[in-house]
């Protein structure tokens, strides 16, 4: 009884420590799932982080001198140019 209750202490155990530390590599920081629908004045964009691509849709995430963070789709025109700017 005894034995088989260490047992099922250890594998418990294990498997945590598995879920946990699995867990935290494989997922991505941030990613988008709404994007902005309109346009951002260039002025006002301070700096962007482009998301994972691990995500399920592509985004970049622009940071205002206001320090918000917005997020629009990488492959829209008015994006690209902001990007071109910031570089």
């Amino acid at each position: 009884m005894r034995t088989a209750a260490i047992l099922l202490l250890c594998m418990l155990g294990a498997a945590l420590f598995c879920t946990i530390s699995c867990d935290s590599s494989s997922s991505p920081e941030s990613c988008c799932f709404k994007f902005f629908p309109g346009k951002l004045n260039p002025g006002r964009i301070r700096s962007y982080i482009l998301t994972d691509d691990r995500c399920p849709m592509p985004g970049v995430v622009l940071v205002t001198k206001r320090n918000m963070n917005v997020c629009v789709e990488r492959n829209a025109t008015w994006v690209q140019e902001i990007l071109q700017k910031l570089v």
